[in-house]
Order: C-alpha cells, then sequence, then structure tokens
C-alpha cells in the first residue's frame, strides 16, 4: 500500500521511517527542492494546489494524509474525489481557523480561554474592554510556533499589533497566567477504537517548543485531557492522531489550541512508548489496529533549534537518541531533535536539564 503525505517536512520523514517496517511505502507532495522526506521516499515537488500533482498523487496512493495543518482544504478535497483522505477535512479546517477552534471547544464544554473575534479597529478595542487587559492579539489563520500573534499589555502595544496585523482576520483572547503548559495526543482508528498517550508536559521559549517530558501529571489531570481529546476525536469521527495543547491553571486545564496531525511533543513516542505516534497515525489512516500508547519509563526531548551540534558531542551521552532531519540549518528553525529515556523520572529530569542548558543556556527551566 502506498501512502500519500501532503508535505514532506520532518513530520513526514519520521511517519516514513515509522511505516516502513509496516510494509507501506510513500509519495510526497512537497514545493520544497530539499525537503527533509525527500531522503527517503519519492517527492512530487509542486505547489500543495497543483491540480496534476495532485491528480498524480491521488492516482498513485490508496489514502493521502498530511504533515502541515495549513494545506487547503479546497485542494485536499479535490483529492478526495479520487482517495481516501484522513484526517477529515472539517478537523482540518476547525484547526486552521482560531475562531471555530475556540467555537468548537466550547460546544464540546472545553474550558478554553475567553476571546473574540476581531476584524476591526472598533472591534479590537471593544474586546479590551470586555476581556480587558493583558491579553494576546493572534491572526485567525496561518499562526504556529509563535508566529501572526502579539502581546498587549497597554493601549499603545494594542496600535502597534493592529498596524502589524491588522491586515488578516483576528482573534482577540486573554493572557492566561498559566503555571506551565501540556498537551495530549490521541489516536482514533477507522474502526473507531481509541487510543490516548501519556500527557505531555512542554516548556517553550519564543513561541518554539525546547523540552517536552512525559509522562506527566496526576490520573485526574490525564483523566481529564484523555476525555477532551476522546470528545475531538468522536465528534468529527477523526481518523489519525490529534493532539490538543493546554495551558495549566490552578490544577485546571484550559484548551489553547489543536493540531489534526502528529505532534512536535509526541516525538518522544518514538524511544519512549510502546508504539510511536507515527506508527499509530499510519495504523489508523490504513485501517490496522492501533497499538499501545503506554510510555516505557520516562522521558524527555529537546528540540535542536537554528544550528545542529556536532554529532559526537552529543552521542556520547549514553542512552541518547539523536533525530536529525536533514535541515539547512536558519534562526528558529527545527533542524531535529534529542530524547533520552530513564526508568527513574528524577534521573531523566537531571539529564535533561543538564543538556538543555549545555545547548540553550539562555532559556530558564522553572
Amino acid at each position: 500500500m502506498t501512502v500519500g503525505i501532503v508535505g514532506a517536512g520532518q513530520l513526514g520523514r519520521m511517519m516514513a521511517l515509522a511505516g516502513y517496517p509496516l510494509g507501506l511505502d510513500f509519495l510526497f507532495l512537497d514545493p520544497a527542492e530539499q525537503a527533509p522526506a525527500a531522503q527517503l521516499a519519492p517527492v512530487l515537488q509542486s505547489a500543495f494546489t497543483d491540480e496534476e500533482a495532485l491528480g498524480t498523487l491521488g492516482s498513485r496512493c490508496e489514502v493521502v494524509t498530511i504533515d502541515w495543518e495549513n494545506v487547503s482544504v479546497e485542494a485536499l478535497r479535490r483529492l478526495g474525489r479520487a482517495t481516501r483522505v484522513s484526517p477529515p477535512l472539517p478537523a482540518i479546517a476547525a484547526a486552521q481557523d482560531r475562531v471555530r477552534e475556540k467555537r468548537l471547544f466550547e460546544k464540546l464544554a472545553i474550558t478554553t480561554t475567553r476571546w473574540r473575534a476581531v476584524s476591526n479597529r472598533r472591534q479590537l478595542k471593544s474586546a479590551i474592554a470586555d476581556i480587558g487587559l493583558p491579553g494576546v492579539l493572534k491572526t485567525r489563520r496561518m499562526g504556529y510556533d509563535g508566529k501572526g500573534q502579539a502581546v498587549l499589555r497597554t493601549a499603545a502595544d494594542a496600535d502597534r499589533a493592529w498596524t502589524q496585523l491588522g491586515q488578516v482576520a483576528l482573534l482577540y483572547e486573554e493572557l492566561v497566567p498559566f503555571d506551565l503548559e501540556v498537551s495530549v495526543i490521541g489516536v482514533r482508528s477507522r474502526s473507531g477504537e481509541c487510543r490516548v498517550y501519556p500527557l505531555n508536559h512542554n516548556l517553550h521559549s519564543d513561541g518554539i517548543l525546547r523540552l517536552t517530558r512525559a509522562p506527566y501529571g496526576s490520573a485526574r489531570l490525564n483523566r481529564l485531557a484523555r476525555q477532551h481529546v476522546v470528545a475531538v476525536m468522536e465528534h468529527f469521527r477523526y481518523v489519525g492522531v490529534l493532539t490538543i495543547e493546554f495551558f495549566v491553571r490552578g490544577g485546571r486545564l484550559v484548551a489553547n489550541e489543536m493540531a489534526p496531525r502528529v505532534h512536535n511533543s509526541g516525538h518522544w513516542t518514538i524511544e519512549g512508548a510502546v508504539t510511536s505516534q507515527f506508527e499509530n497515525h499510519l495504523r489508523a489512516i490504513v485501517g490496522l489496529p492501533l497499538g499501545d500508547t503506554h510510555a516505557i519509563g520516562h522521558s524527555a526531548m529537546i528540540n535542536l533549534i537554528g544550528t545542529m551540534p556536532g554529532r559526537a558531542a552529543l552521542l556520547r551521552h549514553p542512552g541518547l537518541h539523536l533525530h536529525d532531519y536533514a535541515k539547512q540549518p536558519r534562526p528558529g528553525r527545527k533542524l531535529g531533535h534529542l530524547t533520552l529515556v530513564e526508568a527513574d523520572a528524577g534521573r531523566c529530569e537531571r539529564r535533561a536539564r543538564r543538556l538543555l542548558a549545555e545547548l540553550a543556556p539562555q532559556i530558564h527551566i522553572p
């Protein structure tokens, strides 16, 4: 069976690495000349909306999935006339629009931030008066890794943010004074079987994920996170992996956003879970039984951002797993990640802190 993947980035690359042992083949569609997945499978180099390329992908693949949620839904709809597309298009469309996403959370009784849609200065002023300062102004679409948003603490900040972002539809929401950030990753099969991984404890810097530790949290928090992600998956009759990111505030989960795909905070599952998120996503979309999502010990995942450290120096650390995405270095770009797995939670935490301090001493770990 050939799986088509729209997007040939590191997530697509890791899906292919997980799929080859299952006997799957892959075909990618991506406009980049040197995409990370190109070392592993053929790439149709073309725009995501190119009719001819989409036709080729649909005719050669039994199922098509994505490695990036901001792909044109209309392009995926055209693909769906020739082959199966997973995850379902309504879930992808909801994740592409922050207002639709907030309304979904509210409909499913998932606590989220107070928010207002904003399309002009008057509405921004009204939203600030209603919700208050500080707050965050975000583009409704195409925001990721901290892009397309601005923190507002004063009226002057609001003016600057409007100048920066006001050309497109926006959302204003309260700035949550959270204790920490977590994410939950679930997977649902074509037959409706659901599995959920343990909570991930995430540390961001400049809007980019730098460190994930798992499993995290009390049985109560894990149970609530599971209920939320299963509710979203059942709502869409979802097929594949879905992630929800939360703020934790006073022991409560506050939903921030969702991603209808495999997720950076789940990279630890490659070595740290019985079945990785990448393998389970593929199992789900091709119709295989889902794998066990239990953690094997305690894991820490560190993103390598902007520059790649020397391999020899990294691999001197016992038990360290290196994933190089074969990308050209660039400030703020995710170039790879490291994973540690330990039987003891305290040892895993100490090793992760020392390693991150070596690689990115500017980052403070609470």
